[in-house]
């Protein structure tokens, strides 16, 4: 409610979570999902926002926002704790609040919705500074139409967190279907373990998604082990690292001509091609 006046997004009202009756129609949702139809798994997405909340019983717009983001906490802990096999995604662009009232709740953090795989590097690398690695999840979708490349590029843009695969892989080429195969095996075997134990690092500092010249680079580091996301975009054939690791080695893509070497303390990893990822185990 706002100025005495329902608020009506589109075609849909908001339900306010302060309310007893919208949390037992929702008890009833979510038992009905789990205990009828045998769901583990929901994502919370909802493309609309509350923008500044309801007046309704609030002396202001802010105390009913606040009042009902503090429901919808109280909310989720009360299902969780009904439901302990039950995993709860929250999702960056419907569930708007990327933040750690709701992912300490949360087991899981959708990254974004982004379709242009070429922006992916970038945002993850700035979601990466906000959310745990086990907690952040990116999409990687191949097209059905994608080269060993561009299969291979969405693959290392979520290695590094969790891995979200999706995309008509039973489409697409045997080249780019060999990438995902084996990106997939290589982060289960190398990486996967290592991720909740992981602190992100940034050799190349923080990246513009507006820079499509500029290369991206993604560090994790953990006790014994660190890998580095590295993208070239339409840049450079040579992205240098600052970083000093003469047994640095590509782990992932090994097939496609991506090399790597160790001069005066840096990293130079090659392309042959633009729009090209790679992970270095160093």
């Amino acid at each position: 409610m706002r100025h005495g006046k329902r608020v009506i997004n589109g075609t849909r009202c908001l339900l306010d979570f302060r309310n007893p009756e919208v949390r037992a129609y929702l008890d009833e949702v979510i038992a009905r999902l789990v205990n009828e139809y045998g769901v583990g798994y929901i994502k919370t997405d909802y493309n609309l926002d509350s923008l500044q909340g309801t007046e309704l019983n609030a002396d202001s717009f802010g105390r009913g926002l606040l009042e009902h983001n503090r429901a919808v906490l109280a909310w989720l802990e009360s299902i969780l704790k009904r439901y302990h096999g039950l995993t709860i995604e929250n999702c960056g662009s419907g569930g708007v609040r990327m933040d750690y009232a709701m992912l300490s709740r949360l087991q899981l953090q959708s990254a974004t919705d982004q379709e242009n795989y070429l922006r992916l590097p970038a945002i993850i690398t700035g979601c990466s500074a906000a959310v745990l690695p086990e907690q952040l999840a990116c999409w990687s979708y191949p097209l059905v139409n994608a080269d060993a490349d561009q299969a291979s590029f969405n693959i290392v843009t979520a290695m590094l967190c969790r891995i979200h695969q999706s995309g008509r892989l039973d489409q697409i080429s045997g080249t780019a279907a060999g990438q995902v195969s084996r990106g997939i095996k290589i982060y289960k075997e190398a990486i996967r373990k290592n991720i909740p134990v992981s602190a992100p690092f940034y050799p190349l500092g923080m990246p513009d998604v507006t820079d499509r010249e500029a290369p991206v680079a993604l560090g994790m580091r953990a006790p014994g082990w660190t890998a580095v996301a590295v993208w070239r975009l339409e840049g450079s054939e040579k992205v240098e690292l600052p970083m000093d690791a003469a047994n640095a080695r590509v782990l992932y893509p090994a097939d496609l001509g991506i090399t790597i070497e160790a001069v005066n303390r840096k990293l130079i990893i090659g392309f042959p091609r633009p729009r090209m990822g790679c992970i270095v185990s160093v």
